[in-house]
């Protein structure tokens, strides 16, 4: 009984671990959106907070 339940463990991290590694739409778009400054994500179409005076 114990042997199942480590089996479906390790099943069910390597499926959580297939579906971590694929690549999501809109990942680019998010990596454009950091200060390239500070390398915070700026919110807006403002300038980010290290830039106001």
């Amino acid at each position: 009984m114990i042997v199942k339940i480590v089996v479906l463990f390790l099943v069910a991290m390597g499926v959580m671990a297939m579906f971590g590694k694929l690549r999501l739409p809109g990942q680019k778009h998010l990596s454009n959106r950091k200060c390239p400054r500070c390398g915070r994500y700026r919110i807006g179409k403002g300038p980010c907070d290290c830039r106001k005076g």
